[in-house]
């Protein structure tokens, strides 16, 4: 019985550090997985190295996106390092 007792806080303290960080971070990536993954041409996008840009091509194949960031200046970047999405542009209809 006191063997139990003594491992009471430890799944307490287990649990807690759970819901407080391990879970909210999953939820994080998940989120930023999903806005990665929907980028799309004409999207203007923030890249975590500070890059404001313009997406002109998408390459799926190499996990690549082309951004221009001046007028015929194109860089190219790495999806994941896509911080965060400032305008989107709409789906085109069928």
């Amino acid at each position: 019985m006191e063997g139990i007792a003594s491992l009471v806080p430890l799944i307490l303290i287990f649990m807690i550090m759970y819901f407080l960080l391990i879970r909210p971070q999953q939820r994080k990536l998940k989120e930023h997985q999903a806005m990665v993954a929907g980028l799309r041409r004409g999207d203007q996008v923030v890249t975590q190295g500070g890059l404001i840009g313009k997406v002109t091509k998408v390459k799926d194949e190499v996990n690549e996106i082309e951004v221009e960031i001046a007028p015929n200046v194109n860089v190219r970047v790495v999806r994941s390092t896509v911080a965060s999405v400032l305008n989107k542009t709409e789906p085109a209809k069928s």
